[in-house]
């Protein structure tokens, strides 16, 4: 069986893609040092995320949403736990089962570090573009989110 290859890319293309990738690296590590510093792994950061995006969860689903066994999501889930940026509540619905999720005071935590960074990044739009480039950033956020679905 041979392995189908794609057509090479022009040039601009692969310039534009070194230059985007550079660009928001640059851009993602000047909002991160904008937040509350913490002492998050990014396994630990992954875990957090989901849940504040998808609610709370076990450890089995969480291991699996992130690929890994649930003893390693374990061990995450117990840092997390001794931090106070997760807690274990028994499921309603099954109370062999626990769920974990977000403690209120995380949640303020990283409500407060989000701010933090978007109050940066609306100085930085005022300060740094034009309205109308301000314009042309916006309609290139929805190319980076289809981008971000490839």
């Amino acid at each position: 069986m041979t392995k189908q290859r794609n057509p090479p890319e022009p040039p601009e293309l692969a310039v534009l893609a070194g230059e985007l990738r550079i660009s928001l690296g640059k851009l993602i590590r000047r909002l991160r040092e904008q937040a509350h510093p913490g002492d998050f792994t990014s396994a630990q950061k992954s875990v957090l995320l989901r849940l504040d995006r998808d609610g709370p969860v076990t450890v089995s689903a969480l291991a699996r949403a992130e690929s890994v066994r649930p003893q390693s999501m374990r061990v995450t889930v117990a840092g997390l736990e001794a931090m106070g940026a997760v807690r274990g509540e028994p499921d309603p619905a099954d109370g062999r089962q626990t769920l974990i999720q977000l403690t209120p005071s995380f949640r303020k935590h990283l409500k407060a570090s989000r701010a933090a960074k978007e109050d940066w990044l609306v100085r930085a739009l005022q300060a740094q573009l034009s309205p109308q480039e301000q314009g042309q950033l916006m309609a290139a956020v929805a190319l980076f989110e289809r981008l971000a679905e490839f």
